[in-house]
């Protein structure tokens, strides 16, 4: 072996011997237990950040032990390739996003193979093509047909930058996910998939996932959000009725107003013939639909002048059209009980109604109620007639009892979720297959026509939607009569490719979207590790895709991941300075500046810069560190060594040069441990055996829970005390395990190693035998002190008798000293720990 372990040799070649092996290749025929380990896959955005790495290490350190133990193992890479960027790169640059995509692919495929993932690249899939896309297609159409997709005309959140429908969950803060612009309603014919159909079961299906963060599946429970409410009607002072639904019957005696949404019937009616009322519903039309945009935009309401009767008091309540009102919730109407909601009691004080205390706040049982924050906690029922003195569940269920006693209402259990509106505006995503004629309606493209196919020839120079301009793809027969007719423009959410991508990878079949026989095989995915920023989107999604594909019959399982782990991100310093002009930070790249102990210097000039807060690595901060470079200058197993030490996986990882540093010395310092075994050594050591197997033992518990940063820990302990051994059989053999312990994390190093210490690729040996009798210790060091005080250890077999352990203190030549010839008195000991001599 030479002197110094070079990966920029061993790193490409090891990489190519893998390649021509077919390490990595799962065998569907194979006989050995199963393991699917997948990290969720990468948008290719052109480049593998470090986040990318670290989330990829921790899944490849999983992957290669369980190979290790006989597993057969599945795992994958792909592309969710789909989607918004690729539009604006194609605005922007005047390329093809298709190209794009392609070319940004083909760069990160490189550098993740430059970090020796142990990944079956047979089974690469992208979304963004017909060979993934034309299967999934299928599958809408599948669903189609099941009653579990349908179109209708909706209030949509609409962006303005991207030019697209959004889904609830892409709308953050009233903000678009990916372009930040405000969203607007607008109300647009869209498809949606029945997503609450499966409400009950997504919210019950959430307590057998005891694998997954608690932190995720609260997040999804409040999501689905499952309340009991009362929906009943108001009788109005026009004549007729208005239907209300509520969450909170128990606050109806405090109820000073009723709201309608600018779409409700009433509205619509009062609108036709008034300048007033239909401005004021253009109004509303701004601002997006999401709960939360409806609650933190501006209250606004016109009074319709109509009144509805309150059914206890009688008493007249204004009936209002509202912008926080949306007719898709609910029944397009609500009652406004303003001390007890923070949305009523904003809208109450803007238009000076009363709000009307019905809950005690401790002793206030005031019936006005002051202050501009509602009350939402628990508390007694007051000035509520036949409520008064009750609890808020007792008085729930006594309002909806009373209603459907007595005719005007009924209890009813609704869900926060709604259907998944899955249609989008835009080119790069997978076209909906259907089209639309004018004598059949709205027709499915027969299934031996697909894939439909996107046209290459498009045109970006003007926003929006492609495919609505392009001059011959949308125009087709209609496939039932044959009239000519248009294909359906929008294209799928691509949220949609990602959730059943996993099911593609265990089986990729030309003539079907998989084979149900080979996704019993291999699914549920064993382990799933992604980021925590997907607990709603993605894997409601894939979860909802997974159950509907067994309800109708496609597949068997019903939940896709068995454990989910979400990692922590890694995190950078910043560098800036304030710019002069406008007094706004200017960022500098970490190459870019000289880091001292206490300051930083920009390189280009020698001044200073500032030292900003630590964050999450990203590219408008310029605090990003670039994978290549530093493989370039330390090797793949130095960056994943790095990925796993310190810091645990579900926490945040500090970058730091200091730290890749010390993590290329590290393998450097294994590199001559390594080249230090002597197969024809002899001796043993009983000491070093015994930490070599518990080691190995303990390792495999820390790989399989996923605490990768204690495997490390055990790892440096076990080099610490291989190095310190006397020459011996029992040390080289703590060396070709530990060559094994570390090959899972450093696997370029192991197989340069390997080469001349074991036989074939270490990729393909097994983990080291752990043996039982070793994981015991059979040998104590007791502590001996005086007076409290210590002063002399001493190794004995476990369970030294009493007697023994006081004659071997007293015969210490370190504690005769500190006796000084005084007499011991007492003498207590706790076996196998201590011995203290009382003088």
């Amino acid at each position: 072996m030479t002197e110094r372990f070079d990966p920029a040799q061993a790193d490409t070649r090891w990489q190519a011997a893998w390649d021509e092996a077919q390490s990595f290749r799962a065998d569907d025929t194979s006989t050995k237990p199963r393991s699917y380990v997948l990290e969720m896959f990468p948008y290719p955005s052109g480049r593998i950040h470090i986040g990318h790495v670290r989330n990829y290490t921790m899944g490849d350190v999983l992957a290669r032990y369980k190979r290790m133990r006989g597993h057969e193992v599945l795992h994958p890479m792909g592309w969710d390739a789909f989607g918004m960027p690729a539009e604006n790169a194609a605005m922007e640059k005047g390329v093809h996003p298709g190209g794009w995509t392609r070319e940004n692919i083909a760069n990160m495929k490189a550098q993740l193979k430059r970090l020796g993932f142990a990944l079956d690249w047979s089974r690469e899939i992208a979304t963004c093509e017909p060979e993934y896309y034309g299967h999934e297609q299928a599958l809408f159409l599948d669903l189609y047909e099941h009653d579990l997709v349908y179109r209708k005309e909706s209030a949509v959140n609409w962006d303005p930058v991207d030019q697209t429908v959004l889904a609830n969950e892409q709308v953050i803060d009233g903000r678009g996910w990916r372009s930040g612009a405000l969203v607007e309603k607008r109300k647009l014919s869209q498809w949606f998939l029945r997503i609450t159909d499966f409400a009950d079961e997504l919210l019950e299906g959430l307590s057998t996932l005891d694998k997954w963060p608690e932190k995720v599946r609260t997040m999804q429970e409040n999501w689905i959000g499952k309340s009991q409410g009362l929906q009943f009607k108001f009788d109005l002072s026009t004549g007729g009725s208005l239907e209300v639904y509520t969450t909170r019957p128990d606050t109806l005696f405090g109820t000073s107003f009723v709201a309608v949404a600018a779409d409700h019937p009433i509205a619509q009616t009062l609108a036709a013939g008034n300048a007033e009322v239909q401005d004021f519903i253009a109004l509303c039309k701004q601002g997006g639909t999401t709960a939360a945009e409806l609650e933190t935009a501006e209250k606004l309401g016109f009074d319709t002048g109509i009144t509805a009767k309150h059914p206890f008091t009688g008493a007249p309540l204004p009936v209002f059209i509202a912008n926080f009102v949306l007719m898709d919730y609910g029944t397009g109407a609500v009652m406004g009980s303003a001390a007890h909601d923070q949305r009523d009691l904003d809208f109450a004080r803007k238009y000076d109604l009363p709000a009307i205390r019905v809950i005690a706040d401790g002793e206030n049982v005031d019936p006005v109620f002051e202050g501009d924050t509602a009350y939402s906690g628990p508390g007694a029922l007051v000035n509520s007639q036949f409520l008064d003195g009750m609890a808020v569940a007792d008085a729930i269920a006594a309002v909806i009892a009373r209603a459907e006693a007595e005719g005007w209402g009924e209890g009813k259990t609704v869900w926060r979720l709604r259907d998944w509106g899955v249609s989008r505006q835009r080119y790069w995503g997978t076209p909906i297959p259907f089209i639309h004629c004018e004598v059949c309606g709205v027709v499915p493209v027969p299934k031996k026509h697909l894939p439909v196919v996107l046209p290459e020839d498009v045109d970006f120079q003007t926003p929006g939607n492609p495919l609505v301009r392009h001059p011959t793809w949308k125009h087709v027969d209609c496939p039932q009569c044959g009239h000519p007719a248009r294909r359906e423009t929008d294209t799928l959410d691509t949220f949609a490719d990602s959730s059943w991508y996993f099911l593609r990878f265990a089986s990729q079949p030309g003539d079907r979207p998989f084979d149900p026989i080979k996704i019993a095989e291999w699914l549920p995915v064993e382990q799933y590790i992604g980021g925590i920023e997907h607990a709603i989107l993605h894997l409601l999604y894939a979860r909802f895709w997974t159950r509907a594909l067994a309800r109708i019959g496609k597949i068997e399982v019903k939940e896709p991941f068995a454990s989910l782990f979400t990692q922590g991100m890694v995190t950078h310093e910043t560098y800036f300075r304030v710019n002069d002009a406008n007094g706004q930070p200017v960022y500098f790249t970490p190459g870019e500046v000289e880091r001292g102990s206490e300051s930083a210097t920009l390189k280009a000039d020698g001044g200073p810069v500032e030292i900003g807060r630590v964050i999450k690595m990203s590219k408008s901060k310029k605090n990003v560190v670039d994978p290549d470079e530093i493989v370039a200058t330390y090797g793949a197993d130095a960056i994943r060594w790095f990925m796993l030490s310190d810091s645990p996986p579900e926490r945040d990882l500090p970058w730091s040069e200091a730290g890749i540093e010390g993590c290329g010395r590290f393998v450097q310092r294994l590199w001559r441990l390594f080249g230090q075994y002597d197969a024809a050594a002899t001796g043993d050591d009983k000491a070093l055996d015994r930490k070599v197997h518990q080691t190995v033992d303990a390792a495999a518990r820390d790989i399989e829970s996923l605490g990768f940063n204690k495997a490390v820990a055990r790892i440096y302990e076990l080099t610490g005390a291989t190095e310190k051994a006397a020459p011996s059989a029992s040390r080289s053999a703590a060396i070709r395990s530990l060559l094994l312990l570390v090959s899972p994390m450093m696997p370029h190093l192991a197989e340069e190693a390997w080469a001349s210490i074991g036989d074939g690729l270490i990729a393909g040996a097994a983990w080291p035998d752990v043996d039982p009798a070793l994981l015991v210790d059979d040998e104590v060091t007791v502590a001996i002190q005086v007076k409290g005080k210590l002063r002399d250890t001493v190794t004995v077999a476990k369970g030294t008798s009493k007697e023994a352990l006081e004659a071997l203190a007293l015969a210490s030549e370190k504690v005769q000293r500190a006796l000084d010839g005084a007499e011991v008195r007492k003498i207590i000991v706790v076996p196998d720990r201590l011995v203290n001599l009382v003088a």
